[in-house]
């Protein structure tokens, strides 16, 4: 695999492999071969047996199966891609990591979590259906997610990849990333003024040093909670690619640094079009975070700091990808594309 010794050499690459347009059209092209094998497999996983009640698979098809970007099972491909393994062999590791990410979707939008009455354009499941099926459906998916994984070949991979994606999806990452992002909103934060606690959105922090410490803190705080809730996901998913292609030590490290950075930058991103985005472009409610008192990094340093920071961050990322010379340039575009999204 040729190594690019600069950013510059990663970012061009050969003209009969890499499509060109806007960068969205360019990641449209460049992972839409992938999308029919996605949703195929997708609806396959979603098939149940006569002994699972049929509003709880209509639950299941429902969130499963609603439009959406596939980002999380088109990184799984692409690090596969990158470290030239199979895309069929990878299509288990894909659906796997979209069925926790379903799964995690449902719960976050329960009136207990985030309390969200719209996804994609749609009713969410508890109000679609009812809070019950919705919680039940969430749990069915995890079990469903790792026996995906069973099914990859050859058989000596899947302890590893069951590793990763439980690591990802339990306590210390996603889940944990949850409990603290509610006690965030909660104002139960492990910071701030004499009585142990800080307002959340919209503090005015003044240019006293205790103030600024709290910003500060703050903002770490923000940071470890999107590392687990929306990062653990990113980072599983490109591992999972190359766990599954048999990638080398080095491949799987410039993989997780890449991860680290796009992962965050899409949060970061996704507060700032909370603040910004039209609701009929996001298919979901805006202007919650603010209404709601939570952390956001546009809440914290502004919108114009927000920006700053998540180009920063693709910038590290597109970094990381030097070590994949020409065959990294589908992550090149994911990342171009998180820092200028519109939805």
């Amino acid at each position: 695999m040729p190594a690019s010794t600069s950013h510059q050499n990663h970012s061009t690459t050969k003209s009969a492999e890499r499509p060109h347009g806007g960068v969205e059209n360019e990641l449209t092209r460049a992972v839409g071969e992938w999308l029919p094998q996605i949703e195929r497999a997708l609806d396959a996983a979603c098939q149940f047996d006569d002994g699972c009640p049929e509003t709880l698979a209509a639950a299941i098809r429902y969130a499963v199966l609603a439009p959406g970007k596939r980002l999380r099972p088109a990184l799984v491909l692409m690090a596969a891609d990158a470290c030239g393994g199979s895309i069929d062999a990878a299509l288990p590791g894909a659906v796997a990591v979209e069925l926790i990410h379903a799964y995690s979707l449902i719960h976050d939008d329960l009136p207990a979590m985030d309390d969200d009455d719209l996804r994609r354009g749609r009713p969410t499941v508890h109000v679609q259906f009812d809070e019950a099926t919705a919680i039940l459906a969430g749990d069915a998916l995890q079990p469903m997610a790792f026996a995906q994984l069973c099914r990859l070949a050859p058989p000596d991979r899947i302890a590893e990849a069951v590793r990763v994606l439980s690591e990802a999806a339990g306590p210390s990452h996603l889940v944990g990333g949850q409990v603290d992002d509610l006690a965030a909103e909660a104002g139960r934060l492990p910071f701030g003024g004499p009585d142990g606690s800080v307002e959340g959105e919209g503090v005015a922090f003044s240019n006293e040093p205790a103030a600024q410490t709290g910003r500060n803190d703050a903002l770490t705080f923000l940071e470890l909670i999107h590392r687990r809730k929306t990062g653990a996901l990113f980072a599983a998913s490109l591992d999972l690619g190359a766990v599954i292609s048999g990638a080398s030590r080095q491949q799987r490290d410039s993989l997780s640094d890449y991860a680290a950075n796009v992962g965050l930058a899409f949060q970061v991103v996704d507060d700032l079009l909370d603040h910004t985005a039209d609701e009929s472009e996001m298919g979901k409610r805006v202007g919650k975070d603010l209404e709601r008192g939570k952390l956001t990094y546009p809440g914290l340093i502004g919108v114009d700091g927000a920006r700053r920071r998540a180009d920063d961050l693709i910038e590290r990322a597109l970094e990381s990808l030097n070590a994949f010379g020409d065959a990294g340039w589908r992550l090149e575009l994911l990342a171009r594309y998180v820092s200028r999204r519109s939805r």
